[in-house]
């Protein structure tokens, strides 16, 4: 299974983003020292995961404690080894929200329509870990959860409202 890791850090003069190696990690702890060898002293610190064009993690560390991970589905921890360790140990909900009507499958009339969202979808972790900065809980769900959304395009609409998004962008074209 092949991915993308992009950290985006945020200190006193802004944000910077650098791509990741997740090779060789051994537990989710490790990973979180990766994201803090980005810039040690940041005040914030989120690492974008996005595996196979069908899965995203976020990671987010605040002054470098405090981990929160949000997963995109649940599946994630089943189709890969590093799956497992991002988003294996996860509550099976999503906490930070009661159950949004955004991200549900919407109910249309004609049978062949395809739904809005993945009704298979099952995403996992905190998803109110950006909500401080402008995207809450129900809008990271549906954007995670809108037909035709890859991974990649819910990173740069989150990155785009962080302001970072062309530090983001220079990653991917390397």
């Amino acid at each position: 299974m092949s991915y993308f890791a992009a950290a985006v850090v945020r200190d006193e003069s802004g944000w910077t983003a650098e791509e990741v190696s997740l090779r060789g990690v051994t537990d989710i702890e490790e990973v979180a020292d990766r994201l803090r060898d980005v810039e040690p002293d940041a005040d914030l610190s989120l690492l974008f995961v996005e595996a196979d064009d069908t899965y995203l993690v976020i990671l987010r560390l605040d002054e470098g404690e405090d981990l929160r991970v949000f997963g995109s589905d649940s599946a994630y921890a089943e189709e890969s080894r590093l799956g497992a360790l991002l988003v294996g140990d996860l509550k099976a909900s999503v906490t930070g929200l009661d159950e949004p009507e955004e991200a549900r499958p919407a109910a249309g009339d004609d049978e062949t329509e395809q739904p809005a969202v993945d009704p298979e979808a099952d995403p996992v972790g905190d998803a109110d870990l950006l909500a401080d900065l402008g995207i809450s809980a129900q809008k990271l769900l549906a954007l995670c959860a809108h037909e035709g959304m890859m991974p990649a395009d819910v990173t740069a609409e989150v990155c785009q409202v962080l302001g970072c998004a062309d530090e983001v962008e220079e990653l991917r074209e390397v």
